[in-house]
């Protein structure tokens, strides 16, 4: 399969931003295969270095596995991952007040916990950002079943670029088959979507490929608030 035309649609909305702003394209590093297949296509379409971070948010409950894999694939492609994360005050203060497992009484818990963790830090990685790149899809789930190639993501006022947003598994995973990308060790686990540990497990069996996060809530409300628009 050719991938052209999606490294070729890619460039065209990066052009759109490298020649008209000095300001930096963030992409978000999440730990999954569709970031690291995010950001080998931006290295494809030829995105400007020097105007480019790749970041993660580190909510100091990543798996092992993911920190190695994150490792892994900042020396694949020779480029820095810069960690974000909440001040150490602010993490004490909520697990003083939810505990360890005070998330799973309700979602509003839950996504003070991701609040927290992850929204916090991400505002201080996209501020100055003209744009930023993810790696969501139309097939994760239900909640992402209206993203586009490009949107306006209001709450963080900047432009959202999502080049695997129309890519079904098959797709992805054939990309990353014949690029020889790494791999996240816990996708040979049974892990379909990868969050925090204490969020996330491994699906069965005829489980939707989102199933695993936060699985003692409504598909419905399965989000941490990082892609709201």
């Amino acid at each position: 399969m050719s991938y052209s035309s999606d490294v070729a649609r890619l460039r065209e909305v990066l052009s759109e931003f490298q020649n008209k702003s000095e300001g930096k394209i963030a992409l978000a590093f999440s730990h999954q295969i569709e970031d690291t297949i995010a950001l080998d296509l931006a290295i494809k379409a030829g995105i400007d270095r020097e105007k480019f971070e790749v970041f993660t948010l580190d909510t100091k409950k990543l798996f092992a596995e993911s920190l190695a894999y994150q490792a892994e694939v900042s020396r694949f492609f020779d480029i820095e991952i810069k960690p974000y994360s909440t001040s150490d005050s602010a993490i004490l203060e909520l697990e003083n007040e939810l505990g360890e497992w005070g998330i799973r009484e309700s979602v509003e818990k839950r996504k003070k916990c991701c609040a927290v963790r992850k929204i916090k830090p991400l505002k201080l990685a996209l501020s100055g950002k003209v744009a930023w790149i993810s790696g969501i899809r139309i097939a994760q789930s239900i909640t992402r079943s209206d993203t586009q190639l490009v949107e306006t993501d209001k709450n963080f006022a900047l432009t959202k670029i999502n080049p695997l947003f129309d890519w079904e598994d098959k797709k992805m995973w054939d990309y990353a088959k014949s690029r020889n990308l790494p791999i996240n060790t816990l996708y040979e686990r049974g892990f379909s979507s990868i969050g925090c540990s204490i969020c996330t497990r491994a699906i069965k069996e005829g489980e939707d490929i989102r199933a695993g996060r936060w699985w003692w809530e409504n598909p419905d409300h399965k989000e941490c608030g990082l892609h709201q628009r």
